[in-house]
């Protein structure tokens, strides 16, 4: 039925504004603006290009009313777009410099050219808009799951339907050996939505750990209402994986209320994640009972931690060091990433062989340098000394208070100890200075003369030498096998003997950088502070956290390439 005083085409009008608004899921005032514009570039093509023209549709009516619009100006240099005072004043009185007055165009009739092309720029408009409504939908959306229907596999590849957009699970974010088909029902973890010349990008993922941390807060209530909170996960994608549970409220169990009756909650998501094996683990706040637990189902004897260099040693019997390792190293290396600390499995013969050694070793050491008999010495390891910098820098009563020492012992040790360095410092001055190395590398921040002698041995000579360096260089990288199940090649670094970390060998290359002149200090300093806030920025983000985890896992990097991913390096250019 048609409304009084709107023509039929006006209303054919208003309806397919409203038809396209439905499909596309955009707003209806987004398509009318998109039939302005065609209608005022057709008028443009009529009228010529440049003249101003201006078209309004009355969203109620349907009525799309042309006109041109001219400016006010005193002087007039182009007289299709402005017009004299005088000549506006004649059409409204009120005009004044500035203006614009509007002149109403006849009706326009398209004709097959301009149709077409109306067309295309409605489309166009239509298909940005459906656009930005997906990126704004979904951006959203970042770290949910999404349900979907696979549409095709292209290259590995999964494309999957979301109902109002396109997403996509790369190959490396499926889980290994599962197979879908076209029409399947999937479920993935939507990690990112980039926009792209063609549209928003929504990617998707199965193997990510947030994936399985999702999957558990929808099958446990618990969780969902933050009674029980997932402290970490750490995934073998399709094998196995381990997730750190805790609890919030004493009387419920947190391994419990994820595992449910007769194992339902825990099979739901087994069964989502192609059978993959799943360890829940009771979360602890003291980091040994943790990897303890972490290590499970292998027993533990004794474990002794390094947090100094973020280390654990974990000492198990002789018939639980394979379960304890896995297979290819599996438990292990996931209790590593769930835990965040680098683990050492040891065998008790082997932790009594190698402690037995290193008594030995240091024993003779003290032996040699502080000229004392065995006993003294294995005094002095016993009591838990390991270097002789130790045993001349501590505190006096330290050493005192060994039993068997006063006062008088204590500072004899302690005088020779320092006696034995100034000694071994000459003695490495004398070798750097035969092997060429300049005095000018020793100002280098962080360098020791025991460093010196290593960069001479590696014709390492000036502090341009030591500059021109990539991190790599000094800490050695690890190279993967070519050929597959061949191990790694291991690239030793010219300073890997003193344990140095990638930022301290940075630190050290961009000192000598500043020395040479290559940079100045204030430049450093910008940098570092650009790079703090990169840092702080992807961290607020929450990006990152979970892409190192295989590399901490695996233990190796990629191969050296002359300054590649390498801030001291970038900086020289």
């Amino acid at each position: 039925m048609a409304m009084p005083g709107i023509s039929a085409n006006k209303l054919e009008l208003l309806q397919i504004a409203d038809a396209v608004a439905r499909e596309k899921s955009i707003d209806r005032m987004i398509v009318l603006q998109a039939m302005e514009d065609a209608i005022q570039k057709a008028a443009k093509s009529r009228y010529g290009s440049e003249n101003d023209i201006r078209c309004e549709i009355d969203p109620k009516t349907g009525e799309a009313k042309l006109s041109r619009v001219l400016s006010v100006v005193e002087d007039v240099e182009n007289d299709s777009t402005e017009i004299s005072l005088g000549d506006a004043q004649a059409r409204n009185p009120n005009a004044t410099i500035g203006d614009l007055i509007a002149e109403t165009l006849p009706p326009l009739e398209f004709g097959r050219v301009a149709a077409q092309n109306a067309k295309q720029v409605i489309v166009q408009k239509v298909r940005e808009a459906e656009r930005e409504r997906q990126y704004t939908e979904y951006k959203d959306r970042v770290g949910e799951i999404a349900n979907g229907t696979v549409k095709r596999a292209e290259y590995g590849n999964v494309i999957v339907d979301l109902g109002r957009a396109e997403a996509i699970i790369r190959r490396d974010e499926m889980i290994p050996r599962e197979n879908v088909r076209l029409g399947d029902r999937i479920r993935a973890y939507i990690y990112n939505v980039e926009r792209t010349q063609r549209g928003p990008q929504i990617f998707l993922s199965r193997a990510r750990p947030e994936f399985m941390s999702k999957l558990f807060a929808q099958e446990v209530p618990e969780i969902y209402d933050g009674v029980v909170q997932i402290m970490s996960v750490a995934r073998d994608p399709g094998s196995r994986a381990k997730i750190a549970v805790i609890s919030r409220d004493s009387s419920i169990d947190p391994v419990g209320a994820c595992v449910g009756m007769r194992g339902a909650r825990v099979q739901a998501v087994v069964n989502e994640l192609q059978n993959e094996k799943i360890d829940i683990i009771q979360w602890k706040e003291d980091a040994a009972e943790f990897i303890v637990n972490a290590l499970a189902p292998a027993e533990v004897t004794k474990v002794v931690l390094d947090e100094d260099s973020n280390r654990i040693e974990v000492v198990v019997p002789e018939t639980q060091l394979s379960l304890a390792i896995g297979r290819r190293g599996q438990n292990v290396r996931l209790a590593s990433q769930l835990t965040g600390w680098d683990i050492d499995i040891l065998t008790e013969e082997e932790e009594s062989e190698r402690r037995h050694k290193e008594f030995t070793e240091r024993s003779q050491m003290f032996m040699d340098a502080l000229d004392v008999d065995e006993v003294i010495a294995q005094l002095l390891v016993t009591e838990g000394f390991a270097t002789v910098e130790e045993v001349a820098y501590v505190e006096l009563d330290e050493i005192a208070q060994i039993e068997g020492f006063d006062e008088g012992t204590a500072e004899e040790i302690q005088s020779r100890a320092r006696e034995a360095l100034e000694k071994l410092e000459a003695e490495r001055d004398a070798r750097r200075r035969e092997l060429g190395v300049e005095d000018g590398v020793s100002e280098i921040a962080g360098v020791s003369t025991a460093m010196l002698v290593a960069f001479g041995e590696a014709e390492i000579k000036t502090v341009e030498d030591v500059a021109d360096c990539a991190t790599d260089d000094l800490v050695g990288w690890t190279e993967r096998a070519k050929e597959k199940g061949a191990e790694p090649v291991r690239h030793k670094g010219v300073l890997e003997a003193f344990d140095l970390s990638r930022k301290e060998a940075e630190d050290m290359i961009m000192s000598a950088r500043v020395h040479a002149g290559w940079i100045t200090a204030e430049e450093l300093e910008e940098m570092k502070a650009a790079e703090a806030a990169k840092a702080a920025e992807a961290e607020a983000a929450g990006t990152g956290e979970v892409a190192e985890a295989d590399a901490v896992g695996d233990g190796q990097s990629a191969p050296k390439q002359d300054g590649v991913g390498d801030p001291a390096a970038a900086a020289q250019g």
